[in-house]
């Protein structure tokens, strides 16, 4: 078999090419070696937040009980499983049915190089004029001894129960979202780590922050510690670590890594086809073309250029789309980038760190506070709320922003607005924003 082009993986940027590509009249096939869809719709960021929803419920309720909540609600993992599913369950019959439909032929299994220009998938040799990886990424491994009875987050979003404890390796973004979901479900949970501190891209003194009232919810920390090896127990697993000087253990019915994620490329001999990589992924210019192999183009996490997120998965596949259709002309242009955390409550960030500020400019102005009397904190008895603004003392221009509270994921969008539009915190304090409402909150983090 012959195609003009072939791509490896279905998640949103593989599929997007492939959708593309096939209406520009070429000729597709796109292999996946799990359920079609990728990861964010089928055991990402989707389902993820599926089941974050009745925590949302919970916290709320929580921080209200007694000031209008009578009884708390209670919490079912069960219930809340089978909904999830209602979604889940349709994703891969329905990306399938449209894919073929385009008249994309569909392969199930993850094809391997045997030279620059074929592949071999189920059995079959294939050849193509260009070829697509969208790998995406997978849980990063664990080289210890027990390594095998670690669980990874598709793991977590499957469970059929909620077990009495669970431990996660790694406090990263999956690491705490899962902790505090898992918490609130009922679960007695730890997170170990061999930093010092959690999310290390994020804000310390916000992170910090996040910790402290992560702690109160009953998530127990564990950092700066070396893990040496898991044993499985009669019920329980256990972790032997150092911290230290000190040998430790610590025992769970379950445990996690959580410890990051890494470009999917091992299984496809890329060396066979002439595509060089490193542990960033594929190897790309800026078209999202191969540095070696002329031929391959990657998007999505498991390109080299990428940044983990969704949105930005969809962007690289529009260039590499356009790239094989008419010739190498779209570059690759990375807008601004917001990210976020979603525990309760959430952390989320866009643009520069405080850092980043100081070392790029020579005069910064930071508004930082946890402002605990503001009306909407004390209107829901929050937990926790915080802010860091990052702003060019010369141009009054908003250059970072940092937030920890409810829906900061939602807010930090309009931060996002500001600083790709570069205004001045004049400009944005002059706008009239619905009071109350946690978006109103933005103009006064800027006084």
């Amino acid at each position: 078999m012959e195609y003009d082009v072939f791509i490896i993986g279905s998640g949103v940027a593989g599929r997007y090419v492939a959708k593309t590509c096939a209406q520009a009249g070429l000729t597709v096939a796109i292999a996946d070696n799990r359920e079609y869809g990728g990861t964010c719709a089928n055991r990402g960021c989707d389902p993820k937040k599926i089941v974050m929803g009745p925590t949302e419920v919970y916290d709320l309720a929580d921080n209200l009980e007694g000031k209008g909540v009578a009884k708390l609600p209670k919490l079912s993992w069960k219930k809340n499983q089978k909904f999830k599913k209602r979604f889940t369950d349709k994703v891969p019959p329905g990306i399938e049915n449209k894919l073929k439909d385009l008249g994309v032929t569909l392969y199930h299994q993850s094809p391997k190089f045997l030279d620059k220009n074929t592949l071999l998938v189920e059995g079959k040799t294939i050849k193509a004029k260009k070829i697509v990886i969208a790998t995406g990424q997978i849980p990063r491994s664990l080289d210890l001894d027990g390594a095998k009875f670690l669980r990874t987050s598709d793991d977590f979003l499957k469970l059929k129960k909620m077990p009495k404890s669970m431990i996660f390796i790694g406090a990263g973004y999956v690491g705490l979202e899962f902790a505090h979901m898992a918490t609130r479900y009922g679960c007695k949970v730890t997170v170990v780590d061999r930093g010092e501190r959690a999310l290390d891209a994020f804000d310390a003194d916000l992170a910090s922050e996040l910790v402290r009232v992560s702690e109160e919810m009953g998530i127990k920390f564990i950092f700066n510690s070396e893990i040496k090896n898991i044993e499985k127990l009669s019920e329980n697993y256990r972790v032997n670590y150092k911290q230290g000087n000190n040998n430790e253990k610590i025992k769970a019915r379950l445990i996690f890594n959580t410890a990051g994620r890494v470009p999917a490329i091992d299984a496809l001999n890329l060396d066979k086809g002439e595509v060089t990589f490193s542990e960033k992924g594929v190897t790309v210019n800026k078209y999202l073309q191969n540095t070696s192999n002329e031929d391959v183009y990657a998007c999505g996490d498991v390109s080299s250029h990428s940044v983990p997120l969704t949105p930005l998965s969809g962007i690289e596949a529009k260039v590499v789309s356009e790239n094989i259709i008419s010739g190498n002309k779209e570059e690759i242009d990375v807008p601004l980038v917001p990210s976020a955390v979603f525990t309760i409550p959430n952390l989320a960030m866009v643009g520069l760190s405080e850092a980043e500020a100081k070392k790029r400019y020579k005069n910064v102005i930071v508004k930082h506070e946890f402002p605990s009397k503001w009306y909407n904190v004390k209107r829901s008895n929050e937990k926790a709320y915080g802010y860091k603004i990052i702003i060019n003392k010369r141009t009054n221009e908003i250059i970072g922003a940092h937030i920890l509270g409810p829906h900061a994921s939602e807010t930090i969008n309009l931060f996002t607005l500001a600083i790709n539009l570069k205004l001045t915190t004049e400009a944005v304090k002059k706008m009239i924003f619905i009071y109350p409402s946690w978006s109103n909150d933005v103009k006064r983090m800027l006084y």
